[in-house]
């Protein structure tokens, strides 16, 4: 069946652990009601020195067209403000508040164990493999296999 074959790609079994990962992050997060791309973003613009909204997107790889969502959701939750830039009238460059340090602060181990309780089903040894692997999938620094069969 064309559907046993599908359910083995790599594409459905990623889409799979995407829906894993971010089950166990919006349970563990609920109360604080952040995503896991907004909790990054926060990070990142805390960490940065004065980025704009396209600086940021590049920063956490996200697309440009909707990172605007993000950055109007945290504003709204009073965890970032936007400021002219002081080089630049022209453009908006974004802070975080006292809210936003804090929340990083309190967030931060609970993301960390959402990671470990995703990963809690391998080992250490494949734990790093799996890591490594996925680390050089999306870099693309070596080829992959010609053919499904190879992987």
């Amino acid at each position: 069946m064309r559907i046993n074959r599908l359910k083995t790609l790599p594409g459905h079994l990623l889409r799979r652990a995407q829906q894993s990962i971010t089950g166990i992050f919006a349970e563990r997060m609920a109360e604080y009601e952040l995503t896991a791309v907004q909790f990054i973003a926060l990070v990142a613009i805390d960490e940065g020195n004065s980025l704009d909204a396209t600086r940021l997107a590049e920063s956490i790889c996200f697309d440009r067209a909707t990172i605007g969502g993000v950055i109007e959701r945290l504003e709204r939750k009073g965890l970032i403000e936007r400021r002219r830039s002081p080089l630049d009238q022209r453009i908006k460059v974004l802070a975080t508040t006292p809210a936003g340090r804090a929340m990083i602060t309190v967030c931060f181990d609970h993301v960390e164990e959402v990671q470990k309780e995703f990963l809690a089903p391998l080992d250490e040894e494949e734990q790093a493999q799996f890591m490594r692997l996925l680390a050089r999938l999306i870099d693309g620094r070596e080829a992959l296999p010609e053919t499904p069969e190879e992987i």
